[in-house]
């Protein structure tokens, strides 16, 4: 990971002939190097002048779309730790670089790429979990979701301060999703695949009694502020939902998980709230399918992150907050969705929803011939479940209740307003 922080000068301005040593290297530096070097899972390096060069209109198309730096919420909508959001400036100035022939500069000049270490940067974990065994990752084909189960072996409740993922193997890892399990489901799926953990399509498998976070390339591990803690219960399992992409060659990863325990027990806890709705049934052809889920919360409560979550045919999510007054309370709008890039994003400042506040979501799905992502050829009706054809309409929400007993009542307050009282026992069972 990085072992210094980015203060690199980027023009505001495009300059009237940009070069790569004075103007292209810092962007790059910035935006791109924590995954596109050697040994990491994007499929080319860019620390170097002619890594850069000799792709210099690829990195303007692809920038100019929008695919890269990969990032979907919309950035004016709220604010989230570790957005990878490239400036209008900064495009401009490698497109005009690349159109006037991608020069050099003095390479003496350019910033010298940043040192990249393997050590836990937030000093040694309190707990470390690693998978029990190493996971092949296939040569190619698409890209492998897996669920492992870690037993943390605690003996008493402790609350978590931070968590700090090392990939195994960063040339096939892609991003990783932590969940808890208290009532052992995860553990009957794991028995049920003779392979190392169980096969998932994106979500964990079950519903967790609670959530860690998440890691992607380029996310900076940070402590929760004083007196905040996910709650950690004693005898439970920690589930890595792993996303592995295919480097081309027949690949092994054992990842690990570093957990750090707040000082004393912390005085607020991070609860997880989920938004769903189960019964989606989407009909062959349709382009612009819509799911609108609300609940009301009865307590005030404080949105830390959130984690949304479709399938292949999702397009658009949006989450937000409508209080008694009428006003609109922002907390994460995907217009672009791509299943590839989903992530857990944490709020810069938490965000207070009133007592009497409406959460709302709506999710909208594209089950056309037009969708290029469509798994079914031609297309076929989908319904709520875990495989590639199946969907989902889900965001988990991590809030901050009165107290942790406030926060359970809250989520069953919540999975009661969404789902019918038969679905809630299936839910509840696991099924």
């Amino acid at each position: 990971m990085i072992s210094l922080i980015f203060c690199l000068a980027v023009p505001l301005a495009v300059p009237v002939a940009p070069n790569y040593a004075e103007h292209v290297a810092p962007i790059l530096i910035k935006h791109c190097v924590v995954c596109h070097r050697p040994e990491e899972v994007a499929p080319f390096s860019l620390l170097t002048y002619e890594d850069a060069r000799k792709r210099a209109n690829f990195i303007v198309q692809i920038t100019q779309e929008g695919r890269m730096p990969p990032w979907k919420p919309e950035p004016d909508y709220n604010q989230f730790h570790d957005a990878r959001v490239m400036s209008d400036d900064e495009k401009g100035v490698l497109a005009k670089w690349a159109k006037i022939g991608a020069p050099s500069g003095d390479l003496a000049k350019a910033p010298k790429p940043p040192a990249f270490e393997s050590n836990w940067q937030l000093g040694k974990p309190d707990l470390i979990l690693e998978m029990p065994a190493e996971f092949t990752v296939p040569a190619g084909g698409n890209d492998v979701y897996r669920c492992f189960v870690l037993p943390t072996g605690l003996k008493e409740d402790r609350t978590v301060a931070a968590i700090e993922f090392e990939p195994g193997n960063a040339r096939v890892v892609h991003h990783a999703l932590v969940f808890l399990d208290q009532r052992g489901l995860a553990r009957k799926l794991d028995a049920k695949d003779a392979e190392p953990g169980f096969a998932t399509f994106g979500g964990p498998g079950f519903l967790p009694t609670g959530g860690l976070g998440g890691w992607a390339p380029g996310s900076t591990p940070r402590r929760l502020p004083e007196g905040l803690g996910r709650m950690l219960a004693k005898g439970s399992d920690v589930v890595v939902q792993m996303h592995y992409h295919p480097s081309g060659k027949t690949e092994k990863d054992k990842s690990k998980l570093g957990i750090y325990f707040t000082p004393k027990p912390a005085e607020n806890i991070v609860g997880l709230l989920p938004m769903l709705s189960r019964d989606i049934r989407i009909t062959a052809g349709e382009k612009r399918y819509n799911r609108h889920v609300e609940f009301t919360v009865p307590e005030t409560v404080r949105v830390v992150a959130m984690t949304p979550h479709m399938h292949l045919l999702g397009k658009e999510m949006k989450v937000r907050a409508i209080t008694p007054e009428g006003r609109e309370i922002p907390l994460v709008w995907v217009k672009d969705w791509n299943f590839n890039w989903q992530d857990t994003y944490m709020c810069k400042e938490q965000v207070e929803v009133p007592a009497g506040s409406k959460f709302v979501m709506d999710a909208w799905y594209d089950n056309s011939a037009d969708n290029p992502l469509n798994p079914s050829t031609p297309p076929k009706e989908a319904v709520w479940g875990e495989q590639t054809t199946n969907e989902m309409c889900l965001c988990f929400i991590s809030i901050i209740g009165k107290n942790p007993k406030s926060i359970a009542e809250v989520r069953m307050a919540a999975l009661r307003q969404m789902v019918t009282p038969a679905m809630l026992l299936r839910i509840l069972s696991g099924n």
